[in-house]
């Protein structure tokens, strides 16, 4: 990001806005088109399409299906650098901290997050997985915004490049826990076991923080830097 400081607070005000009246206005088109007898049984964005367009209703279907796309990728590249970040300070293993010497991606993050998002696909029941995973997501979004708030209380004077107002995160974190407690609710069998999923980091997080590896890790980071072409980030101390 070039100016991070202007342009990342700009970018979310921005952005956010526009996706929340996007989203707002387009229930709003849905509620007033359709009775709750069509929206129950069919797909809404079907109905609607087939409603206003006729045999050109299709259009509609496409433009959800490629706006799911954009979701899903932009998701699969911000989770990419998650692990990015966490194999540049050791708390995962260091070739997931490495970018391409060409294009300066993390193309082992990248490949990692593509194997593990793979592995929802073995799954028959798609609302089980949208179940587990929105319930973790939400569980480790709070959980970060929690322990930020935390670190704004505890170490006021800690360096931080991008600062907001604290109202935001809490407001922020209240939602997290709508969606936390909703999400249990609704389907407490797969939040279980989106809990225990998370709990399950715990113990690799200890194993790659506190762990002195042997010669064997560093002999498969070096295969993996010759197979992906990546190398060690140079820092930007400017940020």
């Amino acid at each position: 990001i070039i100016n991070p400081k202007r342009n990342l607070p700009l970018a979310i005000v921005i952005s956010l806005p526009t996706v929340l009246g996007v989203y707002l206005l387009t229930n709003l088109a849905y509620f007033t088109t359709l009775s709750p007898e069509e929206m129950a049984q069919s797909d809404a964005a079907v109905a609607f399409g087939h409603h206003h367009l006729g045999k050109a209703g299709w259009l509609l279907s496409l433009c959800v299906s490629l706006s799911c796309f954009g979701a899903v990728n932009g998701s699969l590249f911000t989770s990419a650098r998650l692990f990015y970040v966490g194999g540049c300070r050791g708390q995962l293993p260091g070739v997931l901290g490495m970018v391409h010497t060409h294009f300066f991606t993390p193309v082992p993050s990248l490949v990692f997050t593509c194997a593990i998002s793979m592995l929802y696909s073995f799954s028959n029941d798609i609302f089980s997985v949208i179940n587990l995973f929105g319930f973790f997501n939400w569980l480790s979004v709070g959980m970060v915004i929690t322990g930020m708030l935390w670190l704004r209380w505890k170490k006021p004077d800690l360096k931080r490049p991008i600062k907001i107002v604290a109202f935001v995160p809490v407001v922020f974190m209240l939602g997290c826990l709508f969606m936390i407690v909703v999400s249990f609710w609704a389907a407490p069998m797969q939040c279980l076991i989106g809990g225990t999923v998370v709990l399950t980091g715990l113990p690799f997080y200890f194993m790659n923080y506190k762990w002195k590896k042997p010669l064997r890790f560093t002999r498969f980071n070096s295969f993996c830097q010759k197979l992906m072409f990546c190398v060690t980030e140079e820092k930007n101390k400017n940020f």
